[in-house]
């Protein structure tokens, strides 16, 4: 298990020790989107999901996905999370919505698993939202884009 910080020298996984690392600001974006039908899509446009307001009511979600991270996945740090934005743009050409999350904390560990959640939970509210008019909506591209801050220094995805 050489290299994978999250399993000891007899392979068991275990949560990594930070206590021993410095506190410095550190940021994670991280971006996915929902891929659906033009008529979906117009449903997001116009208002007129049964749900409501199937945008604003995803960036909450994504903002409390943020937040419940280290409760979600299990050797994740509960850290003090100083904010959390979520862009969600309508795409014609997708057809869909693009997520970008932005999450900044000043810590001992970085928050890309906090920004993954994010969009994460963001997608699958879209999904939740609209699957009343559409069974075959897709989700995917989740991935962290950039991470800044902390030893390993900053990440840019190509």
């Amino acid at each position: 298990m050489m290299g994978l910080s999250h399993f000891d020298e007899a392979g068991q996984a275990h949560m990594v020790d930070v206590s021993g690392k410095p506190v410095t600001a550190r940021l994670a974006v991280a971006e996915g989107w929902v891929r659906m039908r033009p008529e979906t899509l117009a449903h997001v446009l116009e208002g007129t999901a049964k749900k409501g307001d199937v945008l604003g009511v995803a960036r909450l979600a994504g903002i409390m996905g943020a937040k419940k991270t280290a409760e979600l996945i299990p050797l994740c740090h509960p850290l003090p999370i100083a904010r959390v934005a979520l862009d969600l743009t309508p795409d014609p050409t997708l057809p869909g919505v693009r997520i970008e999350a932005s999450v900044k904390t000043t810590g001992q560990t970085g928050v890309e698993m906090e920004a993954l959640t994010a969009v994460s939970v963001a997608a699958l509210t879209v999904h939740d939202m609209l699957k009343a008019v559409e069974k075959g909506i897709e989700i995917g591209g989740i991935r962290v884009t950039l991470k800044d801050g902390g030893k390993s220094g900053r990440y840019e995805a190509e």
